[in-house]
C-alpha cells in the first residue's frame, strides 16, 4: 500500500470511528428524551433498557447480525459470512477494514432497538424487552439491511436508495414499535373508558429537550458519517441538508401547535424536530437544500397528526415513536423518489419532480412497504414467540409503583430519610 493510500485509509478509520462514536451518544439522547418523557417513577427503567441495547444489541449484531446483514449474499435474502466477524467477507470492499465497518453499522443497530424501546416504555416486562433486543439485533433488522444495504440484496438491486436508513432504520424501528405497542397495551388509565385519552404528564421537559439536542447533534454522524470516507465532497451538503430539515421540523411544530392548540406544545416541537431529523436521513445527500427544508416541514406535520390518530385508536405511544420514526421514515424514503436530483443518486435517475418519472419513487415505495411490513410482522410475532416463556407486561401492581422500585429495586430519584425494604420487594 502507497503513502497517499495508506493516509486515505487512515483518514477515513478516523473519520468513521469517530461518527460511530457520535452515533452512539445518540443512546444517550435516547435515554434522557424517554427518561424525560416519561413519569419520574420509571426513570431507570429506561436507563436499564438502554443499557441493554448496547450491550446486548453490540454482542448479537457482533455473533449473528452483520453476517446475516453483510455476509456473502444467498439469492438476495440474506448473508452467509460474517458470522463472529469471521468468514468471506471480500465482497465488502471498502476504504476502511471490516472491524471500522462493524463498529459503524453497530452504532446503527443499537438505534434500532431504541426507536422500540420508548413506544413500551412504563409497561414492557424487563426480561422480555432483553429476549425482543436479541430478536431485533440479530434477526428482524439484519435481514431488511442486507435487502437494500448488502452487495446482492434484491432491494438495492431494484435500485432503491437510502442513504442513511429513513427506510431501513426508522420507518423498520417505528413499525416494529407499533406492534409493540399494539400487542402490550396501553398505560393503566392513559385511556378513559369512553375510550377518551388522558393526559400523563411528562417528568421532565428540559431533560427530555437535552435528550432532543444530543440526538441532533449525533444525527450529523448518522447521516454524514454514511459517507464512510472523510474526503467525501458532499459531506458538507448532507450536514446543511440534516440542519435544515430539523430546524423545518421544529419551527413547523411550533407554528402549527399555535394555531391548532392555542399554544405551542413542547413534547410536539422537541418531536418535530426528531421527525425532521427521520425525514432527511434517506435523502440527505441527494435532494437540495430547499427540498430538505419541505421535507422536515411535512413531516413536523405528519408527526402531530399520526399522534393524534394513534390516541383516538387508543394505542399508547409514549414518546411518540410510530409518529416520529415510522411516519416521518416513510415519508423520508417517498421524498427521494420525488426529489433525488438528477444522477445525484447514480447517473440517469433522478426523483418525479426532476423529470426522472416513476420509476426511482415506485421502487422507493415498494421498499418502503416491504420493510414496514417486516419490521410489523416480525415483532408482532417475536413478541408472541416471548410471551411463552415470559410475561410482555409487568404485573399491576409494579406498574402502579413504577418500574423503577417494582423491577430494578431503586428509585431514579432518593428522597431525604427514604428507605426501601428490599426483602420486601424480593419477595413479593
Amino acid at each position: 500500500m502507497d503513502t497517499l493510500q495508506q493516509l486515505s485509509s487512515g483518514l477515513d478509520t478516523v473519520w468513521v470511528v469517530l461518527t460511530a462514536a457520535m452515533i452512539l451518544l445518540m443512546e444517550g439522547g435516547f435515554a434522557l428524551l424517554e427518561a424525560g418523557f416519561v413519569r419520574q417513577k420509571n426513570a431507570v427503567s429506561i436507563i436499564m433498557k438502554v443499557f441493554v441495547d448496547i450491550s446486548f444489541g453490540a454482542l448479537i449484531f457482533y455473533f449473528v447480525g452483520f453476517g446475516l446483514m453483510y455476509g456473502k449474499d444467498a439469492g438476495g435474502f440474506i448473508g452467509t459470512s460474517g458470522f463472529f466477524m469471521g468468514g468471506d467477507l471480500t465482497h465488502i470492499n471498502l476504504n476502511i477494514s471490516h472491524e471500522t465497518y462493524w463498529l459503524f453499522q453497530c452504532a446503527f443497530v443499537i438505534a434500532v432497538i431504541s426507536i422500540v424501546s420508548g413506544a413500551v416504555a412504563e409497561r414492557i416486562n424487563f426480561r422480555a424487552y432483553i429476549l425482543y433486543t436479541i430478536a431485533m439485533t440479530g434477526l428482524i433488522y439484519p435481514i431488511a439491511g442486507h435487502w437494500v444495504w448488502s452487495v446482492g440484496g434484491w432491494l438495492g438491486k431494484l435500485g432503491m436508495v437510502d442513504f442513511a436508513g429513513s427506510a431501513v432504520i426508522h420507518a423498520l424501528g417505528g413499525f416494529a414499535a407499533l406492534a409493540a405497542a399494539m400487542i402490550i397495551g396501553p398505560r393503566i388509565g392513559k385511556f378513559s373508558a369512553d375510550g377518551s385519552a388522558n393526559i400523563v404528564p411528562p417528568s421532565n421537559l428540559p431533560l427530555a429537550s437535552v435528550g432532543a439536542f444530543i440526538l441532533w447533534f449525533g444525527w450529523f454522524g448518522f447521516n454524514s458519517g454514511s459517507t464512510l470516507s472523510a474526503t467525501n465532497s458532499s459531506i458538507g451538503h448532507i450536514a446543511v441538508t440534516t440542519m435544515l430539515s430539523a430546524a423545518a421540523g421544529s419551527a413547523t411544530c411550533i407554528l402549527f401547535t399555535m394555531l391548532r392548540y392555542r399554544k405551542s406544545d413542547p413534547p410536539m416541537v422537541i418531536n418535530g424536530a426528531l421527525a425532521g431529523l427521520v425525514g432527511i436521513t434517506a435523502g440527505c445527500a441527494f435532494v437540495s437544500d430547499v427540498a430538505a427544508i419541505l421535507i422536515g416541514a411535512v413531516c413536523g406535520i405528519a408527526m402531530v397528526y399520526a399522534t393524534e390518530i394513534l390516541e383516538a385508536k387508543q394505542i399508547d405511544d409514549p414518546v411518540g415513536a410510530f409518529p416520529v420514526h415510522g411516519v416521518s421514515g416513510s415519508i423520508g424514503t417517498i421524498a427521494v423518489g420525488l426529489f433525488a436530483q438528477p444522477d445525484a443518486v447514480r447517473e440517469g435517475t433522478a426523483g418525479l419532480f426532476y423529470g426522472g418519472g416513476f420509476s426511482l419513487l415506485g421502487i422507493q415505495a415498494l421498499g418502503l412497504v416491504t420493510v414496514c411490513l417486516w419490521g410489523y410482522i416480525m415483532t408482532w410475532a417475536s413478541l408472541k414467540l416471548i410471551q411463552k416463556v415470559a410475561a410482555l407486561r409487568v404485573s399491576r401492581d409494579e406498574e402502579l409503583v413504577g418500574l423503577d422500585v417494582g423491577t430494578h429495586g431503586v428509585p431514579a430519584y432518593s428522597q431525604e430519610d427514604g428507605f426501601i425494604d428490599l426483602q420486601h420487594l424480593k419477595k413479593n
